[in-house]
């Protein structure tokens, strides 16, 4: 008799391996962002798609405030054309990240969304910024 877990039977491997690989490159999470962030040179522009108030209020450290509804080709123009850009929002709840996160690639943009927004921030324990 099997289980509640395995009356499914798993995935290959192979199958397995190309779902989280697939999976990774849509997503980061808040540790591995904050371990880029501490060595000094992040290889991405982080983005805050919250609006400005909340943005104001506590926000990670770096990021740079830019909600969804304010993401044009014009503005995007002021970073090079294969800036990988990784997006938050105020949590799991929120869905400003895939918002964002459509929008960008709809602009041709490469991105990423930072799992766990400032919710996730929070769990690990990371210090947060404030003001503009």
């Amino acid at each position: 008799m099997s289980s509640l877990v395995s009356e499914i039977p798993a995935a290959e491997p192979a199958l397995v391996a190309a779902h989280y690989t697939a999976r990774l490159s849509f997503e980061t999470d808040c540790w591995d962002v904050h371990e880029s962030l501490s060595r000094g040179d992040p290889d991405f522009v982080l983005l805050d798609v919250r609006g400005p108030k909340l943005f104001e209020k506590s926000h990670v450290p770096a990021a740079i405030n830019l909600p969804h509804g304010k993401m044009t080709e014009r503005k995007m123009a002021e970073w090079p054309e294969d800036t990988l850009f990784v997006v938050y929002c105020a949590g799991p709840h929120c869905n400003g990240t895939d918002r964002a996160a459509l929008r960008l690639a709809r602009l041709g943009r490469r991105v990423k969304v930072m799992i766990g927004g400032m919710t996730g921030w929070a769990d690990e324990g990371f210090e947060f910024a404030s003001g503009a």
